[in-house]
């Protein structure tokens, strides 16, 4: 049985990841983390086969974490990039995995991981860097401001758990507190990142990982019920549905 741990933001994705894993009769889990800052913490205090990695996580990326390891494992990268980006771990004991995570895919990814043997060392960090380098022209906004008469607010885009229209108006949302931005929805679809923003509605997008879980409403649509203190529900267009739990990978 090989001994793996998980890490993403994303509770949705590590439990439907640790079912698939589960399910192959071959592994064992033996950890998992939504928290990479926690993962780092507990991989270092103990031996996996295997690290199932998210690459895009707020506060510490999966490549930065990769960096901090004392002993890095075997480590298959979890990510909604597109596999061109990724093609520089083909020939090597790191495998990668696109969101939505598909069970054949899973199991050859375990197969290489058997074939590779010992866990890789140096290397799986030069990649790490690789990949990164070559993802960076790709970042999105990073900061937006919200301006209240002669005072600049700046909001980091990852601490934000959605924005809302309403009443003209356009708020970014952070620790359940709304500010006013100058963009309409549909200028941030095009300047956020779009595999961790999404359009759940006409007057909503919301940050992935601020999604808690998802669950039918009364009309036959769903909501999204947010991790922030509030537990914010959030509706969702039934022709937005598919498009959300691509983007949990669910």
């Amino acid at each position: 049985m090989m001994r793996a741990y998980i890490v993403d933001d994303e509770p949705l994705a590590v439990k439907r990841l640790s079912r698939m894993l589960e399910g192959t009769g071959r592994v064992q889990i033996v950890g998992m983390a939504t928290d990479p800052e926690d993962a780092l913490a507990a991989l270092n205090r103990q031996t996996v086969d295997v690290l199932f990695l998210d690459v895009q996580m707020p506060g510490l990326t999966g490549f930065e974490l990769l960096e901090q390891l004392n002993q890095p494992p075997a480590v298959v990268f979890t990510t909604a990039y597109d596999a061109y980006a990724l093609k520089a771990f083909e020939a090597n004991a790191v495998d990668y995995l696109l969101k939505p995570v598909e069970t054949d895919r899973l199991i050859r990814a375990l197969d290489k991981v058997t074939r590779a043997g010992a866990a890789p060392t140096g290397d799986v960090r030069a990649l790490a860097r690789e990949l990164a380098a070559q993802l960076s022209p790709t970042r999105k906004l990073e900061r937006i401001a919200s301006r209240v008469g002669e005072r600049t607010t700046l909001l980091e885009v990852a601490r934000v758990s959605h924005f809302v229209a309403k009443d003209k108006l356009t708020f970014a949302v952070t620790a359940g507190r709304e500010h006013a931005i100058d963009y309409t929805l549909a200028q941030l679809e095009e300047l956020l990142d779009r595999r961790r923003y999404v359009r759940i509605h006409r007057s909503t997008i919301v940050n992935a990982s601020f999604v808690l879980e998802i669950y039918p409403a009364v009309d036959g649509g769903m909501l999204v019920r947010l991790k922030d203190d509030a537990k914010t529900e959030l509706s969702v267009a039934r022709d937005r549905v598919r498009d959300l739990k691509q983007r949990l990978g669910i």
